[in-house]
């Protein structure tokens, strides 16, 4: 078996020491053949540093690295090009001054490997300098690979060296348009898209691919990617694990498949397929990858649980308006892997977009987060106390199930609790979704509006939360059970083939209050 290249972002390592590589190939050939300047977005730990490797080592002739690959007998090795690549993760851009003296002497340091002296004194002169020499010594018009474009803008956001940085970058990248007569190729890639960003209006409007269906496989592992080049470690993971070829699919499919950007062609991530074939484990590898506190936040603050509870439609501008001085939570969700196409519904005017989360994986871990951000409950016990709450949903032990509420709120300090009703049903929501259930929240019935419903293979839980700072829990619960069989909430799900129960959650304060019924009414 080939070594799975973990941690590894360089096409040539990769091709040098029998590392794996899910040929890319055609996709990339079909891109720098059919365009000039383009701009791709993808979350984090996707593979676009590794595409960027490839392109490099592709325009720099490195013919011997692409042998047994698609485009190996398709491209002209005779033609070789000067090739500036930017990484601005391995740039200092603390500050803007910080940035400046670090990009200069990083630009200075190329040019002395091509034997070029520069002269201006500023960064984005140097840069503008530099292309215009490269294409007169070489002949060659020069390719410009700048890869997490905007990751000066993500790690300052919210702080006060945030203007001066994109100040500095506008700066830099209007470099590009001045010296366009001397580029072949410019590729850019990024997690977003800033709106505000002045490269998507001085490069002559970008090609972005990211949407593109033609592009929708570029990066990350299609099932067909999967099956083949992995068919190996498939076959030693189901010796391990004792499941038949067709589980074993089944499970990794639900857990780390669909991610989609044209809502057909769905995508494995690299990072966490690649640690599932090493561990011989299926697990959450998405929650250790780290998940932004800043978006936990922001969905606490905003009350805005919702938007990961069930798929909901959107459109097109929330792809193309990220602006880091008013983010809008939906356009982060997606542009962090939270969110991805289900589907891409078509219209007389302009398309709109099925969102909704990708998979278990990063269902399970999105909860988590939540819920610590909810309950300040320690994120190391969330899974241990998740699955006593699973059981005792199953045993009908609804006092058990009111103590692991208490236990979870007491970690809350009392001057941070929200005094409503929205704030505990988003805690609930975000509880019952870690536990496994299938969760629909506010669900419109004839006659009112249910509060949640949770679902599981083997039961159905119609819910009604209430909360009140004066009233006695016994009053609140009587009040959910009365409100539950008022409006026959339970009718909705009667021919569903499964036990219904009824649970009425009370919350006064930190007294939490719980009554679960069969839907006849029977304790």
């Amino acid at each position: 078996m080939k070594q799975l290249p973990i941690g590894t972002q360089s096409f040539e390592i990769l091709r040098s020491n029998n590392f794996l590589y899910v040929d890319k190939t055609q996709d990339i050939y079909r891109l720098v053949t059919g365009n000039r300047i383009i701009f791709l977005s993808r979350p984090r730990r996707f593979g676009k540093s590794l595409l960027i490797s490839t392109m490099d080592a592709l325009f720099k002739g490195n013919k011997p690295l692409f042998e047994g690959l698609w485009i190996y007998d398709k491209w002209d090795w005779t033609q070789t090009c000067p090739v500036l690549r930017i990484d601005w993760t391995d740039i200092k851009h603390a500050t803007k001054e910080e940035m400046e003296l670090d990009m200069s002497d990083f630009i200075k340091h190329i040019a002395t490997n091509y034997g070029l002296t520069l002269t201006r004194r500023f960064a984005s002169s140097l840069f503008g300098e530099l292309i215009e020499q490269l294409h007169r010594k070489t002949g060659q018009k020069v390719v410009i690979l700048i890869d997490e474009y905007d990751a000066p803008i993500l790690d300052t956001m919210g702080t006060p060296e945030m203007e001066p940085i994109q100040e500095f970058l506008q700066d830099f990248y209007k470099r590009l348009k001045s010296n366009d007569e001397h580029l072949k190729l410019i590729f850019l890639t990024g997690v977003s898209k800033f709106a505000k960003l002045s490269i998507f209006s001085t490069l002559n409007n970008p090609n972005d691919i990211t949407m593109d269906e033609k592009y929708a496989a570029i990066c990350g592992y299609t099932q067909e990617e999967l099956e083949s080049s992995f068919a190996d470690r498939i076959d030693d993971l189901i010796k391990h694990t004792g499941m038949t070829r067709e589980e074993l699919l089944s499970a990794v499919r639900y857990w780390y498949n669909g991610y989609t950007w044209d809502g057909e062609t769905s995508v494995y991530n690299p990072f966490s397929t690649l640690l599932l074939f090493d561990k011989r484990e299926i697990s959450n590898y998405w929650f250790t990858s780290g998940t932004p506190k800043f978006l936990m936040e922001q969905l606490k603050r905003r009350n805005e649980i919702k938007l990961v509870l069930e798929p909901f439609v959107a459109d097109p501008e929330i792809f193309d308006s990220f602006d880091p001085n008013n983010i809008d939570n939906i356009s982060l969700l997606f542009q962090t892997g939270y969110l991805t196409v289900k589907e891409k519904m078509k219209t007389f005017i302009t398309p709109k977009y099925m969102l909704a989360l990708p998979n278990q994986e990063v269902r399970q871990s999105l909860m988590k987060y939540l819920l610590s951000a909810y309950s300040y409950y320690p994120l190391s016990r969330i899974s241990l106390l998740a699955e006593h709450m699973s059981e005792q949903l199953t045993a009908r032990d609804a006092e058990g199930f009111a103590q692991s509420i208490r236990i979870m709120l007491q970690n809350i300090p009392f001057m941070l609790q929200i005094g409503n009703e929205k704030y505990y049903h988003s805690l609930f929501l975000s509880w019952m979704y870690t536990l496994g259930f299938k969760v629909e929240g506010e669900i419109m019935t004839g006659i009112g509006c249910i509060d949640a419903v949770l679902e599981q293979p083997d039961v159905i839980v119609v819910s009604e939360l209430k909360y009140h700072a004066k009233k006695k829990i016994k009053t609140l619960l009587h009040e959910a059970k009365k409100q539950i069989y008022d409006r026959r909430y339970y009718e909705k799900y009667s021919d569903k083939g499964k036990p219904v129960l009824l649970m009425g959650l009370a919350f006064s304060g930190k007294e939490v209050g719980c009554r679960i019924e069969e839907a006849d009414g029977r304790l």
